[in-house]
């Protein structure tokens, strides 16, 4: 019953609405191969213990694919899809930043102070810390500020 409200539910007014969007967002053809009719159905008649059991769940897909996939890919801990903004602001992106957060324009502006701006940048060029987010959003800001104002 559970499995059937997540399809009449769950999937349509949630998961594949995300990738719908993600994916026209970036105009992305993508497929959902679990969502077949025959993979469903098929997976409806299994008992409750194939897909659930002391060993966690998706136990038989698991199983499936042990024979196809390594072993050490399994059973790694889960992982983001990141962007390397960091080495980004350092490398491609450096130049437009360091117009962006120029101590004279921040100082004209009067949003932020520099000298925190400056140090912040100096650490993560020198790699002493990643303030690649912090730094990505006071660009998109000053960025906003140089474009509407």
């Amino acid at each position: 019953a559970m499995t059937f409200l997540d399809l009449m539910t769950y999937h349509p007014d949630d998961i594949l609405q995300k990738l719908d969007r993600a994916a026209m967002a970036v105009s992305l053809e993508t497929r959902v191969p679990f969502l077949d009719h025959e993979m469903i159905e098929f997976v409806m008649r299994l008992p409750m213990d194939f897909k659930l059991n002391n060993k966690g769940t998706k136990h038989i897909l698991k199983k499936v694919l042990y024979k196809y996939v390594p072993r050490e890919i399994m059973e790694r801990p889960k992982m983001g899809f990141t962007v390397p903004l960091g080495d980004w602001l350092k490398g491609p992106l450096k130049d437009w930043i360091e117009e962006l957060i120029d101590s004279s324009k921040l100082e004209k502006e009067g949003y932020f102070k520099p000298k925190p701006v400056m140090i912040m940048w100096d650490e993560h060029l020198t790699g002493k810390r990643n303030w690649g987010h912090q730094l990505w959003n006071l660009a998109m800001f000053q960025n906003w500020m140089s474009n509407n104002l």
